[in-house]
């Protein structure tokens, strides 16, 4: 007995010990570390037998990123290698290595500066040294404040400016030009320049403007760079350097010539009006002029580089005389550019000389043609007619400058656009298309400073048959702003044009808008010419005109528009004349506008227009809008009696103002649409459904349903179909959005069971409410007893509570939410496009063989639509169901203006066999992404091998309808067996 006693108080111990002793040892802690990149380096490095070897190591290293609490480990593991390494290879890598690694996001390089600066003390190596100097410079722009560091920096780039090697001069150079300051002078105790001698104390200036002389040209041109640097970094460049940049011009080397250029240039921005004298004379000059004139002798250089890069600097030159402007149109120097001497001068000369006229040479008294040679010039020789070289030189780069710097030029000048009008013209019939459409473009920027003559337009609607479609609608643009001089000249333009619109029947709207424009600039130019025009006769009647013609249409566009400010020439239409005005009137609203007809009624629609009530004042229609959006604000509650009547009377109103006023249909189409998603929001709040069972409300279920997708629909035309929005006006498109979201929400957990299908709902619903507080934060105090702000003061309890109590939590803060008022911003754009080719309306359909392709020419216009190139598609819909999607190439878009766009690309199609022919609708599409700008992907800053790799594209979330459908007649054929 006493044994088993025993035996149990052993045992009760035995586990009380064990309690104890488990008790006090402490649970082990598991610690996950990333393997040290320097220890991985260094382990490479030792590997190596070879430098083969460790050069392979250091490439495979610098492709993988390191982050910044690493970077001071690997620097110093690189250093160690760098000091033992004996191959010239090896050290450069390293050497490159540490300033791709000083420019690491998060970390400091001045740690390792001192070590930088100590491994140039023993380098042997120029190439070596020179990327060492590089990696310093690297540091130096990372550490902008650090004057310490900057100042010991540039010591060091003053004491190997001596080197032998130009590389090394090279990145002394580029170092003083990033990191040098005219406020502190450098110590020369170092600096031994190329015949320089030791001076106490220069200036950053004067250290780099002695290498303007070195031996070699790729150090001439580092230095001038080094002082362009300066200018960009906001320092003023010494008007003293304007003579050794003048004698750089003539260097034997093109980049020479080309960066003394770019410096002439930046001085005669700096001191224009500076006085400087002219060499070999007692004449003086300002300086912009002097600069011209030498910046003019650069257009005929041997270097096409060098003549395309002053004929642009040209362009910017707006100070110069304009008798140095007009020079550049003239090959033979102009009198006034000449200094002359006065005839008491010219007879002292003869006197002196003891000669006089003997006659026994034929005219040797006469006046000559030929420049005196003792005469001073104002400008060189070689510098006169530099335009007229420009756009006569044999590389198309150089005459598309001229062209350009041209325009420049003449738009601050209207004389200077004058005289320059012939030669522009002239390129009118360059050999390369892309000069003729700059010529183009350009002559239209200074239109209103010119007024063509009978020759002139006859060269430019010579352009009318080029076979490139850009070319012809360029032009066509260009004569909508044009001013021409005669009668004759309007004849001209219309006849030419109707031969471009037979020969090329795809310009029949870019011929009848460049006529609607013709004809309202030139009405007084029109009116003699109206009865030949509409084959009218005083005394016989004539026959009536096909109104199918687009020939004939052309010439009503041009009389109607020419008639609005012309009111006796109403009175030369014959009867079939006022019939065909009010087709065109109802067919061609935007071509032909409203006229005053004496003893014609009036409709209702140009009543309205003639009072002022539908093209009303733009001011009336805006207090108008500001009005409607007041009454709307009023109402706290949309569930008070009233309130649904009064939102849809307004959404009625400011859909019918966006009708009739263009200006604010943006504006108007926008507050209509979100007015409309708070109804939608209401009437669904509103429903049964939510005072009843599940099975005895399906009927209300799917309307609400529908209702919700018509929300989330309408949100993202909202935020992404208009231009202009502010920050406010997005966080109330998702804040109504969220509201939709969870309205989806409640109705998933009322139809589904199971609360798996439920959770993931939930799940992203509160992630979508944290992005919108991480996006909108500042924009939260807008949102005062709003859907949002409810939810953010709720969301400690919704993250912890389960799904069915987050259901019901959501379902009263949807009834509790206020109303959010809509701030407009100054001015809305409503996306748009409008498909022009095909019109829709042949019945004669594309015949194919099945199992080929036919190509459908889609020619459309976009307004106001942001980044066309990756957000339009055309959308193929066939009748049996099949939809596709063609995304246009990028060089399918042309910008012929601000706002605007235009699409010429071709659709292929394809299907199998029909018994009959079937249409098919083409429209565009606007793809969008909400989560686009979250997704962007930070890429290692020091990492260059990823810089060549094309960012991905973000995946598209959805479309939304860009225009309206066009239906296309098409007929798949059976193949030939």
């Amino acid at each position: 007995m006493a044994a088993h006693l025993k035996k149990r108080v052993y045992e009760e111990f035995s586990k009380v010990s064990q309690q104890v002793t488990l008790e006090e040892v402490p649970a082990k802690k598991l610690r996950l570390t990333k393997p040290s990149k320097s220890a991985a380096l260094h382990i490479d490095l030792c590997k190596a037998t070879n430098p083969t070897d460790a050069l392979q190591y250091l490439l495979n290293f610098a492709r993988k990123p390191v982050e910044a609490e690493s970077v001071e480990g690997v620097v110093r593991i690189l250093l160690e290698h760098y000091y033992k390494e004996s191959d010239n290879s090896v050290r450069l890598k390293i050497a490159s290595l540490l300033g791709l690694l000083s420019k690491t996001r998060g970390f400091a390089p001045d740690c390792i500066i001192d070590d930088a600066i100590n491994t140039l003390n023993n380098e042997k190596s120029h190439q070596v040294l020179a990327q060492l100097l590089d990696t310093l410079l690297i540091i130096g722009t990372q550490l902008p404040d650090k004057i310490a560091v900057i100042q010991r920096l540039i010591d060091v780039a003053c004491k190997h400016l001596s080197s032998t090697y130009f590389g090394v001069r090279n990145k002394c150079l580029q170092l003083l030009g990033c990191l040098g300051t005219v406020d502190k002078p450098l110590s020369k105790e170092t600096d031994v320049g190329p015949g320089a001698q030791t001076s106490p104390v220069r200036d950053v200036q004067s250290i780099i403007s002695d290498y303007f002389q070195d031996q070699d040209p790729r150090v001439r041109t580092a230095a001038i760079k080094a002082m362009l640097q300066l200018h960009e970094r906001g320092m003023k460049i010494q008007q003293t350097i304007y003579n050794q940049a003048c004698k750089l011009l003539s260097d034997d080397y093109e980049q020479v010539r080309s960066a003394a250029v770019q410096m002439v240039w930046v001085l005669s921005q700096l001191y224009p009006e500076s006085i400087v004298p002219i060499p070999s004379s007692n004449e003086e000059i300002r300086l912009v002029d002097d600069s011209f004139g030498k910046i003019c002798h650069m257009v005929s250089d041997g270097s096409w580089v060098v003549r395309v890069q002053a004929a642009k600097l040209l362009g910017s030159m707006h100070q110069v005389s304009p008798h140095f402007l007009e020079q550049t149109l003239d090959k033979k120097l102009m009198s006034d550019l000449r200094r002359k001497r006065t005839a008491h001068e010219r007879a002292k000369e003869l006197y002196a000389s003891g000669e006089f006229s003997s006659g026994r040479r034929w005219a040797d008294d006469a006046p000559k043609e030929k420049v005196d040679t003792s005469g001073v010039n104002l400008i060189d020789s070689g510098a006169c007619g530099a335009f007229v070289h420009g756009l006569e030189d044999e590389m198309y780069e150089v005459r598309i400058a001229a062209v350009e710097a041209l325009c420049s030029l003449a738009q601050s000048s209207p004389s200077f656009a004058e005289k320059c009008l012939d030669f522009l013209v002239d390129m009118f019939n360059d050999e390369i298309e892309e000069v003729r459409l700059q010529s183009i473009h350009v002559l239209r920027q200074i239109s209103t400073h010119i007024t063509l003559r009978e020759d002139q337009l006859d060269t430019v609607l010579a352009v009318l048959e080029d076979s490139s479609r850009d070319i012809r609608e360029a032009l066509h643009e260009l004569l909508c702003y044009t001013n021409v001089s005669t009668k004759d000249c309007i004849q001209l333009a219309l006849l030419e044009l109707l031969k471009n619109l037979t020969k090329y029947p795809t310009d029949r709207n870019s011929v009848w808008k460049c006529l609607k424009f013709l004809g309202a600039r030139h009405p007084t130019l029109v009116l003699p010419i109206v009865p030949e025009l509409l084959s009218t006769h005083p005394y016989f009647d004539t026959p009536e005109p096909d109104m199918d013609d687009p020939a004939y249409i052309a010439v009503l566009v041009l009389v109607f528009n020419a008639a609005k400010s012309c009111p006796t020439m109403p009175a030369l239409f014959s009867d079939h004349t006022f019939r065909h005005y009010a087709y065109l009137r109802d067919s061609l609203s935007h071509l032909v506008p409203h006229l005053r007809l004496p003893g014609r009624k009036q409709t209702a629609s140009s009543g309205l227009e003639a009072s002022g009530v539908g093209s009303g004042s733009l001011e009336s229609a805006q207090n108008f809008l500001q009005d409607s959006l007041i009454r709307v604000s009023v109402l706290q509650n949309l569930e008070t009696p009233g309130a649904q009547e009064l939102l849809e009377f307004t959404i009625r109103d400011l859909q019918r103002l966006g009708e009739l006023q263009t200006e604010l249909a943006g504006s108007a189409d926008f507050c209509a649409t979100y007015l409309h998603c708070q109804l939608l929001l209401t009437k669904a709040l509103q429903e049964k459904l939510w005072t009843m069972a599940v099975p005895l409300c399906l009927k209300q279920n799917a309307k609400v349903s529908t209702a919700t997708r018509q929300i989330l629909d309408e949100t993202y035309k909202l935020e992404f179909l208009y231009s202009g929005l502010e920050t406010q006006q997005i966080a109330t498109i998702h804040n109504v959005r969220l509201q939709a979201k969870a309205l989806q929400l409640i109705l998933t957990a009322r139809s589904k069971r199971g609360v798996d299908r439920v959770l993931g709902v939930c799940e992203k619903f509160l992630q979508d409410v944290e992005s919108f507080q991480r996006l909108f934060m500042t924009e939260l105090p807008h949102f005062q007893d709003s859907f949002v702000e409810k939810l953010l003061e709720l969301m400690p309890r919704l993250t912890a509570c389960k799904p069915l109590d987050l259901v019901k939590i959501l379902q009263t803060t949807l009834r509790q939410s206020r109303f959010i008022h809509l701030k407009l911003p100054e001015q809305i754009h409503r996306a748009s496009a409008t498909i022009i080719e095909p019109t829709g309306e042949s019945d004669n359909p594309l015949k194919f063989t099945t199992g080929l392709v036919v190509a459908l020419d889609i020619d459309a216009t976009l307004e106001h639509v942001q980044d066309p190139q990756t957000t339009v598609k055309v959308q193929v819909l066939y009748p049996d169901g099949q939809s596709h999607i063609i995304h246009p190439k990028p060089g399918d878009f042309r910008t012929p203006g601000p706002g605007r766009v235009r699409l010429i690309t071709q659709v292929y199609l394809s299907h199998s066999a029909w018994t009959e022919a079937c249409q098919i609708e083409v429209r565009l599409l606007l793809a969008y992404s909400s989560s686009s700008s979250k997704q962007s992907a930070s890429k290692p800053a020091w990492n260059e091998s990823m810089d060549g790799l094309p960012t991905s594209e973000s995946c598209i979330e959805g479309t939304i309808h860009l225009s309206k459908p066009v239906k296309v007649f098409i007929m798949p054929k059976p193949a030939r067996r």
